[in-house]
């Protein structure tokens, strides 16, 4: 969906390029004409970069006017410094907005570990700033991209008491995706009416069903967000808690952050094949979700993937070394709609038909049973190729 973060009521957005990146749109921008109520949610990463720090601390009033975000440099490990530079970075926008530097959310993405070239920077703003535009959302969804193939856009609408409000998304991925919201950014628009705290509730929850639950490395970035701005031009009632309001709200959103995660998935660093694995029969939440992760993150469940290889033995022991106590005896593994392991051993099932599995359906269903229970959960992840490790092998260079 072309210009989808824009699609909303209220907004513009630019993209441009400062020189960071040669050659390429490095710099994006997404303002709204007033101040809007705005929720995000950050990396769990211990050492976040200095946008992170500052946009948390920003966002903490529940309220925001713009997005900056830069690419080819994350601004992280960068010390006293890295935090100058993204306090100039919202005082520029500030300025140019004119609103308070407080209403401003800094993002970057790329190389940890060097300092941003401010004086780019700050020329790229000022041009984002005299190019901000209604049909500027493409514009900002490329420049956001640094391994990225294509740029990450999706939209919807959700009817609130007889108003349509929209939703927008852009966003960017393709290595170090592992969230735990939580290198990946994601912004959202909407021009809903709804309060601060419902807003971030709802992000929450739709982040927790979407962005929370795709790999495609195991690693989590320094620089992990979702932002969220909603501008109140739809013209419903204010949602300000829970209700049928609220819930068709999240279920929108949520409904478009899955999109948005899946594309982010799809085009990740060398992936040739995306896998759901899904666990059925936990005894409560946080197991399932531990063994998801566990062996959506495998890296040997992640190369057989990517050879075709109906290896079944390897789910088995990703899943045994979850750190959550299961009955062997009591696992049933299913790859595709073949059922390959019952009671934690072989069954007698055709090879043929589970490397078919593998290697024809999309995404690739890997299905564990462990009839404990009746908790559920699931993991959308990828392959690993060797062009992965091309790509991170000279990833600066």
């Amino acid at each position: 969906m072309l210009n989808a973060i824009t699609a909303p009521r209220g907004f513009r957005a630019a993209g441009v390029a400062c020189g960071i990146k040669p050659g390429r749109p490095d710099l994006a921008l997404v303002a709204a004409e007033h101040t809007c109520a705005a929720a995000a949610v950050f990396t769990t990463n211990l050492a976040p970069a200095a946008p992170v720090t500052l946009s948390r601390r920003h966002i903490a009033s529940g309220r925001a006017r713009a997005v900056v975000a830069n690419a080819g440099c994350a601004n992280a490990a960068t010390g006293a410094r890295g935090m100058e530079d993204a306090l100039r970075m919202a005082a520029l926008v500030a300025t140019g907005l004119g609103c308070t530097p407080e209403e401003i959310v800094v993002a970057s993405t790329g190389v940890i570990g060097v300092p941003l070239p401010m004086e780019k920077v700050s020329a790229g703003i000022t041009s984002a700033l005299e190019a901000l535009a209604a049909n500027g959302g493409g514009d900002a969804a490329r420049a956001i991209l640094t391994t990225d193939t294509r740029p990450k856009e999706a939209g919807g609408e959700v009817g609130l008491g007889g108003r349509r409000a929209r939703i927008g998304a852009m966003a960017k991925g393709a290595g170090m995706i592992a969230p735990r919201m939580a290198t990946m950014l994601a912004f959202f628009t909407t021009d809903a009416a709804i309060e601060a705290g419902p807003l971030r509730m709802a992000l929450a929850e739709a982040v927790g069903e979407s962005l929370n639950r795709v790999t495609v490395d195991g690693d989590t970035s320094t620089n992990d967000m979702a932002v969220i701005l909603a501008s109140s031009l739809a013209g419903n009632d204010v949602i300000r808690g829970p209700g049928a309001a609220y819930d068709a709200f999240r279920d929108a959103l949520s409904a478009v952050a899955r999109e948005i995660a899946g594309m982010i998935v799809r085009d990740g660093e060398g992936v040739t094949r995306v896998a759901e694995v899904r666990i059925e029969g936990a005894r409560n939440a946080e197991d399932a979700d531990r063994i998801a992760r566990t062996v959506a993150e495998s890296l040997l469940v992640k190369t057989a993937l990517h050879g075709g290889d109906p290896n079944w033995g390897r789910v088995l022991a990703a899943l045994g070394r979850a750190g959550v106590a299961v009955d062997e005896s009591r696992v049933d593994i299913y790859l595709g709609d073949v059922w390959v392991a019952e009671g934690g051993s072989a069954r007698d099932y055709s090879e043929e038909r589970a490397r078919a599995a593998l290697v024809e359906e999309d995404p690739v269903r890997i299905r564990i049973r462990l009839n404990a229970g009746s908790a559920s959960s699931w993991m959308l992840t990828s392959d690993i190729s060797k062009a992965y490790v091309d790509i991170n092998a000279s990833y600066r260079s």
